[in-house]
């Protein structure tokens, strides 16, 4: 005896609701003549009689009364399914975990989860903003799927795989005497203002070393532990900095002016995962889209002009 496919349980069903064979043609849109066929042939190879036909109606028959309350079960069950892989195409009910660098987080993040956001509109997003030395527990306790990082993560059970190297920038206040200029070596900076990272954190550490290898020593007035506090005191006229341009990759920032470093320097960016897990594939499409965005702001070459 041959089993029912999901086709067959699709048109018996639709001439119990129907009741004629046209009515179930119309409700599948196809042909007539096809779901009568597909019936005679499905009565045939069960060997059971589904229908009784009485004055041109298709009236289920008592001995097979058992069969269609199950394929009632199963056309639901593939309503249940249909709907559910919608609602993962739309990201209904997921979530969707990672974290991210403040340098990286304030621009980039929110326009690369605007991308993925408009492929999965219900996809729910909890973006945590975590210092370096917080990323180990994130990803070990598995509190998310990846982190974006301004430098790689020396832990076995971690993976750190490159995701763009940014230039570093010079950030004066709009009207600086600066400003007029095109590039901006360290030498420039001598005697400024200088408003920095500390150099024993790894991000401090790369936008230092210009300095150490130029031999220039910028005069510290003040440091700030996160870009966005150096950004937020440079555009309050406090000094200058050196940031990298991911930290900076806004169209319009009123009171800042940027400018590129002359000295051949960046900051790498990082995806850092857990060994072993994989990813979803709303995590694989965030981080493609971290590395087009990042793409993106470094081929920028308009800085203020």
């Amino acid at each position: 005896m041959s089993q029912l496919t999901i086709r067959q349980v699709e048109v018996i069903r639709a001439v119990m609701m129907a009741g004629t064979i046209q009515g179930a043609a119309a409700l599948l849109n196809v042909s007539a003549p096809g779901i009568s066929r597909l019936v005679k042939y499905s009565e045939e190879s069960l060997g059971l009689r589904l229908f009784d036909r009485k004055g041109g109606l298709f009236v289920p028959s008592a001995e097979a009364a058992a069969i269609f309350e199950m394929i009632h079960q199963v056309h639901r069950q593939m309503d249940n399914l249909n709907n559910a892989v919608k609602a993962l195409r739309k990201g209904e009910d997921v979530r969707l975990s990672f974290a991210s660098a403040p340098s990286i987080a304030q621009f980039i993040a929110a326009r690369v989860i605007r991308r993925v956001r408009s492929r999965f509109p219900d996809l729910f997003i909890d973006l945590n903003i975590l210092k370096i030395e917080e990323t180990t527990d994130y990803l070990l306790l598995d509190r998310g799927e990846f982190v974006v990082m301004s430098s790689a993560v020396a832990n076995p059970a971690l993976s750190s795989v490159p995701l763009a190297t940014g230039r570093l920038m010079v950030i004066v206040p709009d009207g600086h005497r600066l400003a007029q200029k095109a590039a901006i070596s360290v030498h420039d900076l001598e005697g400024e203002d200088f408003i920095g990272v500390d150099p024993d954190d790894p991000y401090g550490a790369a936008l230092a070393r210009p300095f150490v290898e130029a031999g220039v020593t910028p005069s510290f007035t003040m440091r700030g532990r996160f870009a966005q506090t150096v950004v937020s005191l440079v555009r309050h006229g406090l000094g200058v900095a050196l940031i990298d341009e991911f930290s900076v990759a806004e169209v319009y920032m009123p009171g800042l002016t940027r400018r590129p470093l002359v000295e051949e320097a960046g900051i790498t960016a990082w995806v850092v995962t857990r060994k072993g897990r994989p990813l979803s594939s709303y995590a694989e499409l965030t981080i493609e889209n971290f590395r087009r965005e990042m793409a993106a702001a470094i081929s920028r070459q308009d800085w203020d002009h």
